[in-house]
């Protein structure tokens, strides 16, 4: 009888996780709704926004992030020189990514570049951020006749030994396990160490107050932003070892902005340290943190815009 009362008990806790990641689900995608277009690219629909005129700037985000993290003063300014595309990866924000689907950070440079196909641009300078530098890489080393220059922010360039402290929880290799965890325990998880969480990624700077809507951080409370965010450390892990082989015969300008106090990724090993594997990169460091985008989003905003001005042969 005990047991029966047992079983019980944890069904309808069970119950009520779902129930509660599907309110939160919900309530994220009430406050901060899809904001751009949809481009159906094979089974991925990708959400992406897209502003201003001129030779192409593509804005790539990072780990469990999404078009938003760029809103902090960088994809509008950006727009008054360049046109700008600023994506949700597949999986994340509004752009889907069906489950099976090939999640390698190869795949999704190839849905970057099928973006610039769907949309007739010849080619364009990407500007990845963390696990978006990653796979900027990638699409300069497959398709480096789209790829003008790369313009990367703290990027991962080296494949780690294991996660940051702060993504351990991250780290699943079963699907199944990863899309119960999703729907059950991950969301009030995250809520209750947010602030934690936060004070790691940002540091040594701050998180702004308004992150949440303005920086589109309500929209990590999405079962779907845990699971995508899972599968890309998988991912990692497979992908990189392939990305940083091919380092030795790129021929794309790479540019490189990494904050000294990174608490995130190894400042050093993946970006001060680049040009060793990478010929032509070029590594400006500066005192600050991981979110460079978001707590430096004039300096940040510069970087790429003398970037893609001199790759483009437009005046900055």
């Amino acid at each position: 009888m005990l047991a029966l009362w047992i079983l019980f008990l944890v069904f309808m806790s069970t119950i009520g996780l779902v129930m509660f990641a599907s309110f939160s689900n919900k309530k994220a995608e009430q406050y901060l709704p899809p904001v751009g277009q949809f481009a159906q690219l094979g089974n991925t629909r990708l959400h992406y926004l897209d502003q201003g005129s001129g030779p192409t700037v593509v804005l790539i985000h990072g780990l469990a992030g999404n078009l938003h993290n760029f809103a902090y003063g960088v994809a509008k300014p950006l727009s008054q020189h360049f046109r700008v595309l600023t994506v949700d990866r597949p999986g994340c924000g509004y752009s889907t990514r069906e489950n099976g689907a090939d999640a390698s950070l190869q795949a999704q440079a190839d849905t970057i570049v099928s973006l610039l196909d769907h949309l007739n641009i010849e080619s364009a300078v990407l500007v990845g951020h963390s696990l978006g530098g990653a796979i900027s890489l990638a699409a300069a080393q497959r398709h480096p006749n789209k790829v003008k220059a790369l313009a990367l922010i703290a990027p991962l360039t080296h494949a780690p030994n294991e996660p940051a402290p702060v993504f351990k929880s991250l780290d699943i290799e079963s699907a199944l396990i990863r899309q119960i965890v999703a729907w059950t325990i991950a969301v009030p998880g995250s809520l209750v160490k947010i602030s934690k969480t936060l004070k790691v990624i940002f540091g040594p700077e701050k998180a702004p107050a308004d992150f949440a809507i303005r920086g589109g951080g309500i929209l990590a409370l999405k079962p779907q932003t845990f699971i995508t965010a899972s599968s890309d450390l998988q991912n990692v892990r497979w992908s990189m070892p392939d990305i940083e082989e091919a380092y030795a015969t790129m021929t794309t300008p790479v540019h490189v902005l990494y904050g000294r106090e990174d608490r995130i990724l190894d400042s050093k090993l993946n970006g001060e340290d680049l040009p060793q594997r990478i010929r032509r990169a070029q590594v400006t460091m500066v005192s600050g943190g991981h979110m460079l985008p978001v707590t430096q989003a004039e300096l940040t905003t510069q970087f790429i815009q003398d970037v893609a001005g001199k790759a483009t042969g437009l005046a900055s």
